[in-house]
């Protein structure tokens, strides 16, 4: 049975940073591709970064230049590293595999 489970969310002030984890359990984590998603109040979900498992990246342009990407196979581990935060990051923040979704973790920006 998959299972991922955010973490890491909170209140940050715009132009601040917060790290993202999701821990992953029940898949071959290391040969998979791992997805982050957010869906803001009242918007769909979007893509916002995904790694393949060769380590190949790409990001959403809304965050490119701001958010890293970056994984753990060891740990089975899938980190977003978020700097430069705006208000319209805000949003819950899900992790992805194939057709299986966390929760999601909320990520609000604001002064």
């Amino acid at each position: 049975q998959v299972q991922l489970v955010e973490s890491g969310g909170g209140l940050v002030q715009p132009g601040g940073s917060l790290r993202l984890s999701c821990t992953a359990s029940g898949i071959m984590f290391s040969f998979n591709t791992m997805a982050w998603y957010r869906q803001a109040p009242g918007k769909q979900r979007e893509l916002v970064a995904w790694i393949t498992g060769g380590n190949i990246i790409n990001y959403a342009d809304f965050v490119k230049g701001r958010f890293t990407v970056s994984r753990d196979n060891a740990k089975k581990m899938l980190y977003l590293q978020m700097n430069s935060l705006k208000p319209e990051d805000t949003a819950v923040y899900y992790c992805n595999y194939r057709s299986d979704w966390g929760k999601g973790t909320l990520v609000t920006v604001s002064s």
